[in-house]
């Protein structure tokens, strides 16, 4: 059953896939999904570490039992705000997902409000390929991803091309973007 609570975090998540992952094509992978309806959802309201990762498990389970589940994000709606508290985080959770022996059969992508790669100014437009409305851990199955890129030309090209796209439409209009999803229009 839906929870009434999860909407607006759903909202914002699917407007910004919408506008931003496929309408800026930073990864030309996901429109197939968004369109065959095959990405999951869920919305994490817990904050605590241990029940985040718990809710990790439990998605990797809900995963591994419906093969209609491309991928899945989970949405933490009140935790890890801080980035740094985000990165420890996802360190933890990847050290998780290998201890459970999901190592090689998913892959963990990292998605922050306040993204920003090592070696690089928080200013740079670069860092909104992995800026999202809300802290997200975005579950992919590794068979498909390897399917995926063995059939596009030069895959290993895609993260400098999204960085010189989001350079050139620049921080500023990227943030608007970023910012019309997480408060869209009534």
């Amino acid at each position: 059953m839906d929870n009434p609570n999860d909407q607006p975090y759903l909202a914002a998540t699917r407007a910004w896939l919408s506008a931003v992952v496929i309408g800026l094509n930073l990864c030309p992978f996901a429109r197939r999904e968004w369109e065959a309806g095959t990405i999951a959802f869920r919305v994490i309201h817990e904050t605590t570490v241990e029940t985040c990762l718990q809710a990790l498990i439990d998605e990797l389970y809900r995963v591994d039992a419906d093969d209609g589940i491309e991928t899945s994000l989970l949405i933490y709606s009140a935790a890890f705000v801080n980035f740094d508290d985000y990165l420890d985080f996802f360190e933890l959770a990847e050290v998780l997902c290998h201890e459970q022996g999901y190592e090689g059969v998913y892959q963990l992508a990292s998605f922050h409000p306040g993204y920003c790669f090592e070696g690089v100014e928080r200013d740079d437009p670069a860092n909104f390929t992995n800026r999202s409305p809300y802290p997200m851990v975005h579950l992919l199955r590794e068979a498909s991803i390897e399917a995926a890129i063995s059939k596009y030309p030069q895959p290993e090209q895609i993260p400098e091309r999204n960085v010189i796209s989001t350079r050139k439409i620049g921080s500023a209009t990227m943030q608007a973007l970023l910012d019309t999803c997480s408060n869209p229009p009534k």
